[in-house]
């Protein structure tokens, strides 16, 4: 029987490093990425994420500019962390070496009365 969703979640979490919402607050050097589809992004981000979605992030990962240096810390995030685990698992293995996840996802950190970006809708 394969691994259930679940199972491949828990599976990555165990092999990557999750931080709380606060540890990453107070970094300025990381890049944030924001795993989730674009209709999640515009509807609220952490300031200054980009938006690379985990179904095509093996994809365009390589074409970013602020990823050319694979050792650049690497924070992801997704809703509740599930995505994010899964992203973090995969860009080390692409040869990212400093890549965490959010604990709880943008979710935690809302949570955490951490400021949230929400775009101005466009005329």
């Amino acid at each position: 029987m394969p691994p259930s969703t679940d199972q491949l979640v828990a599976e990555a979490r165990n092999r990557i490093v999750e931080i709380p919402p606060h540890a990453v607050a107070a970094e300025a050097a990381c890049v944030l990425i924001d795993v989730r589809e674009p209709a999640e992004f515009v509807s609220g981000h952490l300031p200054g994420a980009v938006n690379i979605p985990r179904g095509v992030l093996e994809f365009q990962v390589g074409s970013h500019p602020s990823l050319e240096d694979p050792q650049r810390p690497v924070v992801v995030y997704c809703r509740s962390g599930g995505r994010a685990a899964l992203a973090a698992l995969t860009l080390g293995e692409l040869g990212f070496g400093n890549v965490r996840s959010i604990a709880g996802g943008i979710m935690g950190w809302a949570e955490a009365d951490l400021p949230v970006h929400v775009p101005e809708p466009a005329h």
